[in-house]
């Protein structure tokens, strides 16, 4: 897979790649290694903080927060730092992907799995890490991809994982603990410029600050064996 991607994230919303990733994809692309994003949905179902008026919007208003948070981070295409960087956006329908066929967002990830050639894939795991609905499904949709590869074609799969297992007993059942860590401190001053990009999710910058500060300079993931 050496003419792939080293890495990519397939999520569902901007601002998804930022908090616990985007350290490890500057360290990738400071490397040379070409990186990339499949997001999708718009976002357009999120908080507003009274910064715009109704769904088109803040869609219109996301789209231009994650492109200067790509920015930041070094994936931008298609002449990124690596040459080969890729970004997609899509739009399903944001907080509603669990009512989407699972079929058409399983295809989505299987055709850019086979088209990018990842040598891994990042997305949420079973239990959406907080159990937002469009994480969970976005799981669903990944992992049915990747099981679908042949055995010799699959991407390593990782998920986001932390150290704390959750509060709620349902999503603590599905918890997976870190096996892969990223010591992402020498690039903290950028990550957290590029979390500030998504400044019309702010309570979702600090939501994450608070419960999980040490992901800021580590980051940490659960790969499938």
């Amino acid at each position: 897979m050496s003419d792939g991607l080293k890495l990519l994230l397939i999520v569902p919303h901007p601002d998804d790649e930022v908090y616990g990733a985007s350290g490890t994809l500057m360290g990738h692309l400071e490397a040379g290694e070409a990186c990339g994003l499949v997001t999708l949905t718009r976002g357009e179902a999120g908080r507003t903080l009274g910064l715009c008026d109704g769904p088109e919007e803040l869609a219109r208003m996301r789209e231009v927060e994650l492109a200067a948070c790509l920015q930041v981070i070094g994936l931008t295409t298609p002449e990124g730092p690596a040459g080969r960087n890729v970004f997609e956006h899509h739009r399903f329908p944001d907080k509603y992907l669990k009512d989407q066929p699972l079929s058409a967002l399983t295809e989505v990830a299987r055709e850019a799995m086979v088209r990018l050639r990842p040598e891994v894939v990042l997305t949420f795991p079973p239990n959406g890490s907080n159990g937002h609905p469009d994480h969970v499904t976005t799981h669903r949709a990944v992992k049915a991809a990747w099981d679908a590869l042949p055995d010799g074609e699959r991407p390593r799969l990782w998920y986001y994982a932390s150290d704390v297992p959750p509060e709620n007993e349902a999503l603590r059942a599905e918890w997976l603990p870190p096996n892969v860590r990223h010591d992402v401190t020498r690039f903290i001053e950028r990550k957290l410029q590029a979390i500030a990009c998504h400044r019309s999710q702010a309570l979702s910058t600090v939501d994450f600050i608070r419960k999980f500060p040490q992901r800021i300079t580590e980051e940490t993931f659960h790969e499938l064996r």
